[in-house]
């Protein structure tokens, strides 16, 4: 039973939104598509153990969830030609192999993204559906309670069903009011697999190559857009440095000591030409492009030492009058730090502290630890990575803050014994 409840979970986290949007695709609707994937994960529960896992298990679930599909719509009298359309199309699916259809995805993307829901519930619901995160996920990615996650994802669902939305893609005159949210959640699941919230992993592979992948089909449906370019770019390259990003055991590898002949560097080429192709276009850098010529300048960059950082204090600078934020400008601190010391860097952390900007978030005050170090303020700094360690759901990123903190306190303690020169 543990086998198989471990092969599900890995299973959903892979495929179940692909399940999900092929369930939505067929009934319309995506409350119903949650339900019925859920009721084939409990049968497979119940039914593996005893006749062992399927071949391809990703379409067993999908096979068993669309019969419940058709059982439902037999028991309301729905038998109608497009339930026998439906039957035999799924006795020829199963015969074949499984392959995921990418466009319903996007359309699940899009549907999530519909305008009559806040941009705080399209994010929430697209996370949660797409992304397949769970709420505490989604809560700590967008600094808010989890019961206020809870909240959007239940009214974004109603609202949805109540206002009959097809599960559709939008005619293409319709993608521009949708299209800077779908941007928004694609990065945001980028961003999670980048850079997991919580659990063991550092990284969440299958999570960042599905939203680099919608973001490239994207692209193709939207040439001339230079935001979609952009978080192209951005994606490209960052994911080339996966490889460097964790060592053998999963511990992760910071920036300053990674190999940096383990970056893939085709990767950084797509990305480049990315970035040129958003330039291009020329409607300015936006929000992604920019964020993109900053990785850009760390992806050319020979160490850290070598990396022009003048070059990023004035792309963080564009990027804080363009889309202001905490986050923006604690990363602006960062580069700061670089070009003029880590006082300057510091008061800019302490401005924001000051304005309560963060306060849940480890990444405050692990930047805050990293800069009085720096200034050989070492029981502050302590302080401040052991409370990052708290705050972080990550359990890697959670060791090294606490691995920083215990350097630091035995640092302390060797001066202090040392005897005076």
């Amino acid at each position: 039973m543990a086998d198989t409840q471990r092969t599900l979970d890995a299973l959903w986290r892979i495929e179940g939104a692909r399940i999900v949007a092929t369930l939505a695709k067929m009934t319309g609707d995506l409350g119903q598509a949650e339900d019925l994937a859920q009721e084939a994960l409990v049968d497979a529960l119940a039914q593996w153990p005893g006749e062992g896992i399927p071949k391809n298990a990703g379409a067993w679930i999908t096979a068993v969830a669309k019969r419940k599909a058709i059982d439902a719509w037999r028991r309301t009298t729905r038998l109608d030609e497009r339930q026998r359309e439906l039957a035999r199309n799924l006795r020829e699916s199963t015969e074949q192999a499984w392959e995921p259809i990418d466009d319903d995805l996007l359309r699940l993307v899009f549907t999530a993204c519909h305008p009559v829901l806040s941009r705080e519930a399209q994010v929430a619901l697209t996370l949660r559906v797409v992304g397949g995160l769970r709420t505490e996920e989604i809560a700590r990615m967008m600094l808010v309670p989890v019961a206020t996650v809870q909240q959007r994802i239940v009214r974004a669902k109603k609202t949805l069903a109540a206002a009959k939305i097809p599960f559709e893609a939008p005619e293409a005159q319709a993608w521009g009011e949708r299209l800077s949210a779908v941007l928004a959640v694609i990065y945001l699941v980028f961003t999670e697999g980048y850079a997991a919230t919580a659990g063991d992993d550092l990284i969440r592979r299958e999570l960042a190559n599905e939203a680099l992948r919608l973001g490239r089909v994207l692209l193709g449906l939207l040439p001339r857009e230079p935001e979609v370019a952009g978080l192209v770019a951005l994606m490209e390259i960052q994911a080339s440095r996966f490889s460097a990003r964790i060592s053998r055991d999963g511990s992760p590898i910071l920036l300053a000591d990674q190999d940096r002949s383990r970056w893939d560097h085709s990767q950084i080429m797509r990305g480049r030409r990315a970035l040129e192709r958003a330039d291009a276009l020329r409607h300015g850098r936006g929000f992604y492009a920019l964020q993109a010529a900053i990785a850009e300048c760390h992806a050319v960059a020979r160490s850290v030492g070598e990396t022009d950082w003048g070059r990023i204090v004035l792309l963080y600078g564009a990027l804080c009058s363009l889309a202001p934020g905490p986050v923006v400008e604690l990363n602006r601190a960062v580069a700061v730090s670089m070009t003029e010391g880590p006082d300057a860097a510091l008061r800019i952390v302490d401005h924001l502290a000051q304005q309560g900007a963060l306060a849940s978030s480890h990444l405050l005050p692990s930047v805050r630890g990293e800069l009085l170090a720096r200034l050989g303020r070492n029981p502050e700094a302590v302080a401040e990575f052991l409370l990052a360690a708290s705050l972080v759901g990550n359990r890697r990123m959670g060791a090294v803050f606490r691995a920083k903190a215990e350097d630091l306190q035995s640092r302390s303690s060797g001066e202090l014994g040392r005897p005076p020169q």
